[in-house]
């Protein structure tokens, strides 16, 4: 018996997704074999505020995270949660507006800390 053309169809373009899906998979791990190198010529310039043993332990921990979605540069629902700490909304307003990225940032994580500024001009009251 011969199969219909709306099946071959089909089956021609679930062959089709899967491939494109395998490939996509191919990319996104030649992108992480790619910044796990990146990250171990890091680690052996000496650049590292780490010793060399826990920078290379960094890196493979990384590689091993990226894939699985769970390496991000920035993280908003934490970055955010930072500011329901103040109670005024004003001021809370100012906070969520420097984790946008307004003002300026000054320092480094390795220095001890990011500290964000945000200089915001009133009128003075009555």
């Amino acid at each position: 018996m011969r199969p219909k053309n709306g099946i071959l169809l089909l089956s021609a373009a679930c062959a089709l997704a899967l491939a494109g899906l395998a490939s996509a998979q191919d990319t996104g791990m030649g992108s992480t074999r790619q910044s796990y190198q990146q990250d171990r010529a890091f680690c052996k310039s000496g650049q590292s505020s780490q010793d060399f043993a826990t920078c290379m332990r960094e890196a493979g921990a990384a590689a091993q995270e990226r894939p699985r979605g769970n390496l991000t540069e920035s993280n908003d629902a934490n970055k955010f949660a930072r500011c329901e700490y103040h109670k005024n909304p004003e001021d809370r307003e100012y906070c969520i507006r420097r984790m946008q990225g307004e003002g300026t940032v000054s320092g480094s994580v390795d220095g001890g800390g990011l500290l964000r500024e945000l200089r915001v001009v009133t009128k003075p009251g009555p």
